[in-house]
């Protein structure tokens, strides 16, 4: 079997030109490809897209009232591309999907996404303030994302692609017991 990353993107490329190609904004875009993709990766939707008894148009509308049941409903766009990986048994690629199609909006807007691991939670204003800094230091614009994680014991801790900034006490106790032990 192919890997998924083969798989999902032709399908993540066709989403992204049918999106710029009808004006419809990429953020949107991106907030219902990353619902349908969490909605995909669901153990128990698998069990029923995987079920012969249930119809490929039973599953589309499945994923369509989880949405709505959400808050939203599917656009005509976002109903035909559901539809499209339903009707090729591709659900299992959607979250692949939805991560290349992240990717493609990202480097057309030049930016990258930011997990940032923090000790504590972080308030809107501490948050944008470390993003100021964080551009600067990364050299793009930033889409910040956050995630608490108490093992830091203070500081952050952020993931860029494949850069990293730690600036946790964690790492720097670990720093200093690798000093202490050499």
């Amino acid at each position: 079997m192919a890997e998924l990353a083969t798989i999902a993107r032709p399908y993540a490329e066709a989403l992204f030109k049918a999106c710029t190609e009808k004006g419809v904004g990429l953020s949107d875009a991106l907030s219902w490809t990353d619902e349908l993709a969490a909605i995909a990766a669901d153990p128990e939707m698998r069990q029923l897209a995987d079920n012969p008894n249930v119809t490929n148009e039973q599953v589309i509308d499945v994923m369509a009232g989880v949405t709505l049941a959400r808050g939203w409903a599917l656009s005509d766009l976002a109903r035909n591309f559901l539809r499209t990986v339903v009707d090729n048994r591709r659900l299992d690629a959607l979250p692949e999907v939805a991560s290349q199609f992240r990717a493609l909006v990202n480097r057309n807007n030049g930016s990258s996404d930011a997990l940032v691991y923090s000790a504590f939670p972080m308030d809107d204003s501490a948050l944008n303030a470390l993003g100021t800094v964080l551009e600067k230091r990364f050299g793009r614009p930033l889409n910040l994302s956050t995630t608490v994680d108490e093992s830091l014991i203070g500081g952050v801790r952020v993931v860029v692609g494949d850069e990293v900034l730690d600036t946790s006490v964690k790492a720097r106790l670990e720093q200093m017991k690798a000093t202490l032990t050499a």
